[in-house]
């Protein structure tokens, strides 16, 4: 992965024959902050659906799609990467100050996203000219 503050988390799993699987997420061995907050974005209806679109100053999260599938793009200001997040138990950790664009919901898309804090709107940076100047992009 080329994206700056990012890494694909891969949690224990436990293959349970014809029970299924059973995913282990740990809170700072799995997953490297402390969960404070767990949201879900689902019920994707309009597969052209454009969502994300911003960067967050200081929050970490890790996201993980549990079912159906959808096109992430992560950008550092200097790298651009395309990920499809499907339900194959990976997920990926963004770190701060990275832009994210999620495309391409596919199958009834379920999202689970584990953040290091409460949500804060002034966190957010939802212009990419403003996300470039806050990280000091000179081109």
């Amino acid at each position: 992965m080329k994206i700056k503050n990012c890494k694909w988390i891969k949690p224990q799993t436990v293959e349970d024959g014809k029970d299924g699987n059973l995913v282990i997420i740990e809170n700072m061995k799995d997953i490297p902050f402390n969960i404070k907050r767990v949201y879900s974005i689902h019920s994707l209806i309009d597969s052209t659906a454009v969502r994300g679109c911003h960067s967050h100053r200081y929050l970490e999260q890790v996201m993980f799609c549990l079912n159906g599938s959808f096109k992430l793009e992560l950008n550092d200001g200097f790298n651009k990467e395309f990920y499809l997040m499907n339900i194959s138990c990976n997920g990926i950790y963004i770190g701060s100050n990275v832009w994210r664009v999620m495309t391409e919901f596919k199958n009834n898309c379920l999202i689970m996203v584990l953040a290091s804090n409460e949500y804060d709107e002034s966190d957010y940076i939802r212009n990419y000219n403003k996300f470039l100047k806050s990280i000091n992009y000179d081109e």
